[in-house]
């Protein structure tokens, strides 16, 4: 199995644990002389099931993603913690960038008159710088666990 495969199937088993635990919940009570739709305890069990087969999918793309290294030396977990160290970097300029072009409305000339202290061009400049090696290191990321077997 391709390391891909693996993070598919990891979100899939994430969703599956979702589900199981949305339809645990709406089985736990019902009215007086009522059964429940499906078996709570079937719910639980198949839980466990699915949690533990997560949790030893976990541990394998770990190690993984620990040995498996892009063309540039970077692990794939270091590039996975740099990938999402940019981005947070992005959403903060971006963030910044958003409040400073909010207009302000002022009903009446004696209220106060709120002025830009951010150079807003740079910063959207550095979005874009920031953006474009996001989506550089993400494409080798994808490609690199397409080609990695788990």
């Amino acid at each position: 199995m391709k390391l891909a495969e693996a993070l598919l199937l990891r979100s899939e088993h994430k969703s599956k644990l979702d589900n199981l635990q949305q339809r645990l919940l709406s089985n736990v009570k019902v009215q007086e002389s009522d059964s429940p739709l499906e078996n709570p305890q079937t719910l639980i069990e198949e839980s466990f099931a699915i949690s533990e087969k997560l949790c030893e999918l976990i541990k394998q793309i770990n190690v993984r993603n620990n040995t498996a290294k892009l063309d540039n030396g970077l692990t794939l977990s270091e590039a996975l913690i740099h990938r999402d160290m940019v981005g947070k970097k992005i959403n903060i300029l971006a963030t910044v960038a958003n409040k400073a072009i909010e207009k302000d409305y002022r009903l009446t000339h004696s209220e106060v008159k709120m002025n830009v202290i951010v150079p807003v061009a740079e910063i959207q400049k550095q979005i874009d710088t920031l953006s474009k090696e996001y989506r550089e290191l993400d494409t080798k990321i994808q490609s690199l666990n397409w080609t990695v077997d788990l």
